[in-house]
């Protein structure tokens, strides 16, 4: 009957290193893809400054700059696309080189020259 219990307690050893073991790799991995997942929050942050820092070059251009750009182009990392719907408005998207999902997007008034005399 001794005999019989030695071998439990061996194999209760053993199972209890298993368990162990596998609770130290879930957190190694978990530590792990945690800084991944912080380290891709950062760039994106960064990019997203750098597009913000973009667009507001872009709200600076006048009526005819927007104008000579109208449509879908590269400009730099992102994809700029700038529409006229009204005489007077533009709208601008910028989105990633791949053409994923907007980034930022913004409505600009420029009056026509004839009209903003009035």
């Amino acid at each position: 009957m001794r005999r019989d219990r030695s071998g439990v307690a061996l194999l209760e050893a053993i199972v209890a290193l298993t368990i162990l073991g596998i609770a130290g790799t879930t957190a190694v991995v978990m530590a792990s893809e945690s800084a991944r997942t912080v380290r891709r929050a950062r760039q994106a942050d960064d990019e997203l400054r750098q597009a913000s820092a973009f667009l507001d070059a872009v709200s600076l251009w006048t009526r005819a700059d927007l104008d000579r750009h109208l449509g879908d182009r590269a400009e730099g990392p992102w994809r700029l696309r700038i529409d006229r719907p009204a005489q007077a408005l533009y709208t601008v998207v910028l989105r990633d080189s791949a053409g994923g999902p907007e980034l930022l997007r913004t409505a600009l008034f420029r009056p026509d020259s004839a009209h903003a005399r009035l």
